[in-house]
């Protein structure tokens, strides 16, 4: 695995600015979460398999594992394997500061595993299935797998809107933009830190 530069924050005033700039964070907010990720992962970056072990912190009872992979391939923007304070920080301000729009563009890169810029229903599946796990004994109630691929399968039939067994971007935005529940629950990522 070919490791990123550690990105160097010091009194960096220049670095701060731009972070700034390139992030919807305050200062104040990037230095102390700045501390807080040189505490985690000393080095300057973390890798997968760490990111899956903070992440199956935030969730005891299931296994982390699979979901953490899926969201720590979209925070490692450069695909090296290893994601920077700089990656780390433009992903928190797009899922806590971005706009709706910003956050399903997001959702659908979670959602189009191989980046091929389509959702199809394995993906789909597979997406649904580690969010399952990840909930593991909390989730409620509980679900079998059959439950799970008609769960799947009303979503997808209704996002795919011209049938061609692909949802695409446009038909990922079109829906969950004219869904309430889904507009709704968007905004729950907006946070002050």
């Amino acid at each position: 695995m070919e490791h990123a530069r550690p990105y160097r924050f010091h009194s960096d005033t220049d670095g701060l600015e731009a972070l700034c700039r390139d992030t919807k964070f305050s200062r104040r907010e990037i230095q102390l979460m700045y501390r807080s990720f040189k505490q985690v992962c000393p080095s300057g970056f973390v890798d997968e398999d760490a990111f899956k072990q903070i992440f199956s912190q935030f969730f005891p009872y299931g296994n982390a594992s699979l979901y953490a992979h899926y969201v720590f391939k979209t925070f490692d923007q450069n695909r090296n394997g290893a994601i920077r304070f700089k990656d780390f920080l433009h992903c928190l301000s797009l899922l806590c500061r971005g706009s709706p729009r910003d956050k399903l563009r997001w959702a659908f890169s979670l959602y189009d595993i191989n980046g091929d810029g389509c959702i199809t229903k394995k993906e789909m599946t597979d997406i649904v299935c580690s969010v399952y796990a990840l909930l593991g004994r909390r989730s409620h109630p509980a679900v079998d797998e059959k439950s799970l691929r008609d769960h799947v399968d009303r979503i997808f039939l209704k996002m795919d809107l011209n049938k061609d067994g692909v949802v695409t971007i446009d038909e990922f935005m079109e829906i969950c933009t004219k869904d309430e529940t889904i507009s709704k629950s968007l905004s729950l990522f907006d946070t002050v830190l």
